[in-house]
This record gives C-alpha cells, structure tokens and sequence, in this order.
C-alpha cells in the first residue's frame, strides 16, 4: 500500500523509516539555512522536532527563506514552520521555542531528549554554546557555516571544522573550539570566497546557497541517524 514515504521506503527500507520516526532533532536557528533543514527532516519521516529561534518572518526573508511568505510576515519562524511540517507529516511532533538560544538560558533546554543537533544559528557565542553541550553528551552535531555573501550553491562541503579554508566564519570557529579543546566537529561550509557587498556588516543573500547548505545538514542527519542499518 502507498504511503507518504514509500519512495523513501524504497531507498532506506522499513526499518530505517522506523528509525527515523522515533527520532528527536533539534534545530537551533530557523531562518534561510534552518528552514530548509525542517523542511527536508519533515519530508523524511523524523518524528519528533524542537524548534529554536526567536525571530519573526520580515519583508527581507522573501529573497531566500523557505516560510516567508507575504502572508507570513511578523509570524514567529518556529509557528510558521511548525504549521508548515504538520501539514507535510500529521503524525509529527513539533515543539517549539520563541527564544534567542544562548549561554544563560542553555539549562532550559534538556539536550539529552535530542538524537541529533542541527547548529543553523549566526552568532558565534550560540554555537559554541550548542557544540559544546552536545559534546559533553556525546550527542551528534552538525554545525552550518557561513551562507551569506555567496552565489555558487555547489560549493558546499560536508568536513571537519579543522579541515575548512576560505570561509570567515569557519576561522573564528577554528579558533575558538581550539581554546575549548573540540578536536573534531562535522559542518557544512562554502569554500567560495566571499563576495564583498556594500553594507558593511550586513551579508548579502540569495535563494539558492542558504537552502542548498539546509538540505545537505538535512542529508548529514539522515545519513548518520540510520547508519548501519542495513
């Protein structure tokens, strides 16, 4: 009999589809990269999902995040995403939480109900944060880096933090788990250089790199949470 996933089925089999269903994801960050990773782990059959992010959607979210819509401009990204994943899988759970994750609300949130961390946040101070409470559990992590200020979605690698070249940000988080001694970390990286733009601090965007970035951390995870079975 056909169900949502049966093409899926396909590809993993039964038992891997099962796996996936009794599985908790956590994603920090629900904006260009994060809402492609939600979309994706929906549509692959994850049961259970924490959504983390205290933004709403702006006029600016158009060019490139997968729930702005004109119809969702000033809704939380965790309420429309949440809206959005039940209306792909029904049977889903989705909790959400309207807050900026950070250093002094981390004991909030109960990392050990989490089978995967999904680390799609901006500031430095979050993701170190996240990286090293799923490493002091032993929990898997994959961690986005940076998307913006880039053209050439084929540019994204799945490696190691410590193999990375190029990006800004992938120095700044070299250097800083280096302080904490996190001697491995995996991520999704562009090694295309970033584009200079006219507004300072503010990165450039488009619609194909943050949702090429998003679907390959949404690959890592399915990858890594059904390996080994066969």
């Amino acid at each position: 009999m056909e169900t949502q996933f049966s093409r899926t089925e396909l590809l993993i089999g039964k038992e891997a589809l099962n796996k996936l269903a009794d599985s908790h994801v956590a994603v920090f960050g629900v904006g260009g990269v994060g809402g492609y990773v939600c979309e994706a782990l929906a549509r692959s059959g994850i049961g259970e999902f924490d959504l983390i992010d205290s933004d709403t959607v702006a006029l600016s979210n158009l060019n490139r995040q997968i729930i702005a819509l004109n119809s969702t401009i000033g809704k939380y990204k965790t309420e429309v995403m949440k809206d959005r994943m039940l209306d792909i899988n029904k049977n889903i759970k989705v909790n959400v939480h309207n807050c900026f994750f950070l250093p002094e609300n981390a004991s909030e949130f109960d990392f050990t109900k989490y089978d995967y961390i999904v680390d799609a946040v901006d500031t430095v101070t979050a993701k170190i944060e996240i990286i090293m409470r799923a490493k002091q559990l032993n929990i898997p992590v994959i961690s986005a880096m940076g998307a913006g200020n880039k053209m050439d979605p084929s540019r994204f690698k799945v490696t190691d933090i410590y193999k990375t070249s190029v990006c800004p940000l992938c120095r700044v988080m070299r250097r800083e788990l280096k302080k904490r001694n996190i001697d491995s970390l995996k991520v999704v990286y562009s090694d295309e250089e970033p584009i200079k733009t006219e507004a300072g601090r503010l990165p450039g965007s488009t619609a194909f790199t943050p949702s090429a970035c998003g679907l390959v951390i949404a690959s890592e995870v399915v990858k890594d949470l059904i390996k080994g079975i066969e």
